[in-house]
């Protein structure tokens, strides 16, 4: 039987090199790669393509060739269609051991970078209520995201997803794409029954880390999934839903296009009609396509930067004052923020020591310090500085932190 890999073609080199010879659950795993790796019905590992530590990371799951090859497919048209998931790189096919016998088929995936699995993220001594609201509020807008789409995905949890920090809460990524399909459109019996499948698997695995004493005690698995399925539905009925306005109000159209900019949705095609028979002169405005990442598209638009959408909420709002405080008559919009990247958010960033680099997004080191910068200013009567700021939080904060799973000073210590 001859070795077969089926993938993305600047990739090939990389895979190729691994031993696909051996099972996978003989492949040494390095102990930092092995946390962050989650809890799957599958033998997974992380690993890097070569030995040099900055080297890229894959996440390999053996399973059958046919489920392989469907969910390599599918993953790649949801990147396609900007969809908060994992690449697909790879399908090997026609694996042998050293004595001849076949071993599975293996799916490989590019590892996203500065994502943690749940369990690792609500195993944080720190963890509060308002971190586990946040995630379900995530993994709600993933779900919304995905059903958009026409995604049905079959097996929404917890354990499917990878989490990443997005300014004050998280981004959810689908990770897990083995049960899902693409229709049309998805009918409402479709997508309750996702909503269904993800009540239980969630507070299932809730659940299970309350028992095993590694979640903080007070939370009720069963009010935090339903809490998931609440928001889910309120995303959904704001995007959806049709509005009856007041026709007399010369910004009510804008007001609710804005609205929908705040969820993080930009607006392509809309409705806006005068309502007959019941509400007769009633203005009805009627979302009819839209689509996630508004501050991200307008961020990487205006700066080239790549962000997740809180966080370039955040940037935007930084700018939008550095802006404001230009004089008059202000400067064409791409001069200024071409100032603001030279003149804030570059140098801001430049001062992350290079023992510290890596430990977390730029975007998010930004939006923290001037979340710090608030808190020392508070502290101190008047505004320290956003320079003085983040000093102080590289060498009080970043030093702990571990948002790419790296290790953690304690004391002077390494952990």
């Amino acid at each position: 039987m001859a070795l077969r890999i089926t993938g993305l073609g600047e990739e090939i080199a990389a895979v190729t090199g691994l031993p696909w010879n051996i099972p996978l659950e003989e492949w040494p795993e390095d102990p930092l790669l092995a946390e962050k790796r989650g809890i799957s019905r599958h033998i997974v590992r992380l690993v890097r393509s070569t030995d040099d530590p900055d080297s890229e990371v894959y996440a390999v799951k053996e399973t059958v060739s046919e489920f392989a090859n469907r969910e390599y497919k599918i993953l790649r048209e949801l990147k396609q269609l900007d969809s908060p998931s994992v690449q697909s790189i790879a399908v090997i096919e026609g694996r042998t051991d050293k004595n001849g016998e076949e071993l599975p088929c293996a799916l490989v995936t590019r590892f996203l970078p500065y994502s943690l699995p749940f369990r690792v993220v609500l195993s944080d001594k720190q963890v509060t209520a308002e971190d586990v609201t946040l995630m379900a509020n995530a993994l709600a807008l993933l779900l919304v995201r995905l059903h958009l789409l026409g995604f049905w995905w079959g097996d929404c949890s917890l354990s499917n997803t990878l989490f990443r920090r997005d300014a004050e809460g998280y981004a959810a990524y689908l990770v897990d794409a083995e049960t899902g399909e693409f229709q049309k459109s998805l009918s409402v019996g479709q997508r309750e029954h996702d909503l269904e499948i993800a009540h239980f698997n969630v507070a299932a695995e809730l659940e299970d880390l309350q028992l095993s004493g590694v979640l903080y005690p007070g939370l009720d698995p069963i009010r935090a999934s339903t809490a998931l399925i609440k928001r889910y539905h309120r995303l959904w009925s704001a995007l959806k839903d049709r509005q009856v306005l007041d026709p007399t109000d010369r910004h009510a159209v804008e007001r609710a296009m804005r609205q929908l900019h705040d969820l993080g949705f930009a607006v392509e095609e809309v409705s806006v009609s005068m309502e007959e028979g019941e509400n007769a002169g009633k203005l009805v405005f009627q979302p009819k396509l839209v689509a996630a990442g508004y501050h991200k598209s307008r961020l990487r638009e205006l700066m080239g930067l790549d962000t997740e959408e809180l966080q370039a909420k955040r940037l935007l709002a930084s700018f939008d004052r550095f802006r404001g405080r230009e004089k008059s008559p202000k400067p064409p919009l791409s001069d200024s923020a071409k100032r603001w990247l030279d003149e804030v958010f570059r140098p801001t960033v430049s001062l992350i020591p290079p023992e510290l680099e890596g430990r977390i997004e730029l975007a998010q080191f930004f939006h923290e310090t001037l979340e710090h910068r608030w808190y020392l200013s508070e502290r101190a009567g008047h505004d320290v500085g956003l320079e003085f700021a983040a000093k102080s939080y590289v060498a009080e904060i970043l030093p702990y932190r571990r948002d790419s799973g790296v290790d953690v000073r304690v004391d002077g210590a390494i952990q």
